[in-house]
C-alpha cells in the first residue's frame, strides 16, 4: 500500500489500513464460509480500531456484525458481501495517489470504515450493524433489517454516495420469472402439432416493455430468457426473468397485475408466473427531514453542500424505511464503478464522510 500521510482529522493511513484488511477478505453474497470470514475480519478491524470486538450474530443461518447498543436509537446500515466472485480482481487491491480499487471496495467496505471510525469517541444509544446477503436481495435478513428498524430514531445506510451526494429516494424492486409451456414436436417433420414456447415468450417480451413509464421512472426489464433444448425441436418450455423498479409502490402493483393477467397467444399454451415485490421503494417523505438536517451538521463543520439525489438501484435503506424509520441513505464512499471492473474510491475523502457521520450521530443523540 501506497504511505499517504495523516490527513485533517489525523487518520488516513490507519482508515486505509482497515480498508486494506476487509477488502482483501473477498466476499462474495452465495459463498458462505467467505461471508463468515468476512464479518470476523470485520470484528477483528472493530477491535483494533474501537477497542471491543463485535457481536457475531446469526440471521437464518447467516452472518451478521453488530457492534453498539443491543436496541440502538440510531443504526449505521452497511453489508459486507459483493457481487464479486473470488479472483475477479487482480490485484485484490491497488492505490494510486487518491484512487484504491478492489472488489467491493466503493460498495460497500470503504462505507464500512467510515461507519467504524465514525463511531470513535461516540457514547449513546448507536449501534452498526451490518449483514452478508445485500447484494442478493436480503432474503434471509430482510425482517431482521425491519424489526431493528422500527424501534429506532434514525437509520443511517453506508451505501455509496452518488458523485458526493447522498441517497433521499431510491426505486422499489419487483423480480419475475415467467415460464411458458408449450408442447415439442420435430420442427421439421410435424411443427403445426408443436406448441412454440419461444413464440409464446417473444409476446410477452413485448407486452412487458408496453408497461414501462418513463413518466414516472417505471423500468420493465426482461433480462435472462431460455427457450428450447434442440435446433430442430419446437420448444416446449421457456423462461423469462423480469426486473422492475419504480419510484412509486402503486406502479409496482400496477405492474404486478398486469403480469399475472398475461394469457397466452395459443389457448393450448400455459403460462406460471412466480416471484413478486423484493424491496418497496425509498420515498423522500422518509428522507428528507434527515437530510436537511445533514446539510446543517455539514455545514456546521465546514464541509461544503452535500447535496441529495433519487436512483434507480434499491438498498437496505428501503426496508428501513418500509418499517417506518427516518432514513438517510448513500452516506458512504465517494468514487464509482459499483458492480462494474474498475470500482474505486477516492481516498482523499475518506476522513471527510467519516467525520461527517459522527457528527450527525453526535447531532441526533442530542436529541
Amino acid at each position: 500500500m501506497s504511505h499517504q500521510s495523516e490527513g485533517q482529522y489525523g487518520r488516513i493511513d490507519s482508515m486505509l489500513a482497515e480498508l486494506e484488511a476487509l477488502v482483501r477478505v473477498e466476499s462474495p453474497s452465495d459463498d458462505l464460509a467467505a461471508c463468515k470470514k468476512v464479518v470476523t475480519a470485520a470484528s477483528e478491524i472493530a477491535s483494533r480500531v474501537l477497542g471491543t470486538p463485535a457481536q457475531i450474530r446469526e440471521v437464518q443461518g447467516r452472518p451478521v456484525f453488530w457492534w453498539g447498543a443491543a436496541q440502538p436509537k440510531i443504526i449505521l446500515l452497511a453489508h459486507l458481501d459483493t457481487v464479486w466472485p473470488h479472483n475477479s480482481f487482480s490485484p485484490l487491491w491497488k492505490i494510486e495517489g487518491n484512487i484504491a480499487s478492489g472488489p467491493g471496495i466503493f460498495d460497500m467496505k470503504a462505507g464500512f470504515i467510515q461507519a467504524l471510525f465514525a463511531l470513535k469517541g461516540i457514547e449513546g444509544s448507536v449501534a452498526l450493524v451490518a449483514t452478508t446477503d445485500e447484494e442478493t436481495g436480503s432474503a434471509t435478513s430482510k425482517e431482521f433489517i425491519k424489526e431493528i428498524s422500527s424501534q429506532a430514531q434514525a437509520v443511517l445506510v453506508l451505501e455509496a454516495s452518488l458523485d458526493g451526494k447522498v441517497k433521499t429516494g431510491r426505486k422499489g424492486t419487483a423480480m419475475y420469472q415467467i415460464n411458458v409451456h408449450g408442447r415439442a414436436s420435430h420442427a421439421g417433420l410435424e411443427p403445426e402439432k408443436g406448441i412454440n414456447a419461444t413464440v409464446e415468450i417473444a409476446h410477452i417480451v413485448l407486452a412487458l416493455k408496453a408497461l414501462e413509464s418513463s413518466e414516472l421512472g417505471t423500468t420493465v426489464v426482461p433480462t435472462m430468457l431460455r427457450s428450447g433444448n434442440t435446433t430442430n425441436t419446437v420448444p416446449d418450455l421457456a423462461t423469462l426473468d423480469v426486473d422492475i423498479r419504480s419510484f412509486s409502490m402503486k406502479e409496482l402493483e400496477r405492474v404486478e397485475k398486469a403480469i399475472k393477467s398475461f394469457a397466452p397467444e395459443n389457448s393450448e399454451a400455459r403460462i406460471v408466473v412466480t416471484g413478486g415485490f423484493n424491496r418497496p421503494p425509498l420515498e423522500t417523505s422518509a428522507t428528507l427531514e434527515l437530510y436537511e438536517r445533514a446539510e446543517k451538521v455539514a455545514k456546521g463543520i465546514g464541509i461544503p453542500a452535500l447535496g441529495h439525489a433519487s436512483v434507480g438501484g434499491a438498498s437496505d435503506g428501503n426496508f428501513a424505511a418500509a418499517a417506518g424509520a427516518k432514513v438517510l441513505d448513500g452516506l458512504g464512499a465517494i468514487g464509482g464503478g459499483a458492480h462494474a471492473a474498475n470500482e474505486w474510491i477516492d481516498t482523499s475523502r475518506l476522513e471527510e464522510r467519516s467525520a461527517l457521520l459522527h457528527a450527525l450521530i453526535k447531532d441526533l443523540l442530542n436529541d
